[in-house]
């Protein structure tokens, strides 16, 4: 009886069932500026160098999220801010939530279907942090000294379970 008891207390501590069933909506508004200033300028999705724009927000580059372990719908935008800091944002996000979810950079195709699940892990892929809800907007701040022509796509993560829950393949806007 003890021996159960461990068994489905670990069982449950490493699939943590109850998310399933919990939602997460965050509903972050696009930020004007980083919150640090970075340097003067910034790589754009080409990798090229360019200066701040005064003119406001500015798309590099998109893409719409596809599923692969669990139905994920959304979009998905780099952009830079007027300041030239760049964020990584998620627009009309609905996915599962789940154990130890992460945002990904990568530089991995997104392929369809249960092939594309686990290939994110494969290559070179940069962690934003925790998903901060599995529904809504928001946004995720990207490393100034990260050159953002090294990567294609990004994947909503599960570190626990090493699958992709839904990706996006990332065009130039």
């Amino acid at each position: 009886m003890i021996v159960a008891t461990l068994v489905l207390g670990a069982g449950l501590y490493a699939f943590q069932p109850w998310k399933l069933w919990q939602n997460e909506t965050v509903n972050e508004a696009l930020p004007t500026a980083s919150a640090a200033p970075g340097p003067a300028s910034s790589s754009t999705a080409a990798g090229t160098t360019a200066p701040p724009s005064p003119s406001g927000p500015q798309t590099l580059a998109q893409g719409a999220l596809i599923s692969h372990e669990h139905s994920t719908t959304g979009t998905v935008k780099l952009i830079r801010l007027p300041d030239g800091s760049r964020t990584l944002r998620f627009e009309n996000l609905d996915t599962s939530n789940g154990p130890d979810l992460r945002v990904w950079l990568t530089d991995a195709p997104v392929k369809e279907g249960k092939e594309g699940w686990d290939v994110f892990d494969d290559g070179k892929y940069v962690s934003l942090g925790k998903l901060k809800g599995n529904r809504g907007d928001q946004n995720y701040e990207v490393p100034a000294d990260v050159n953002l022509a090294d990567y294609t796509s990004i994947t909503i993560w599960c570190d626990r379970f090493n699958v992709s829950f839904g990706a996006a393949a990332l065009q130039a806007a």
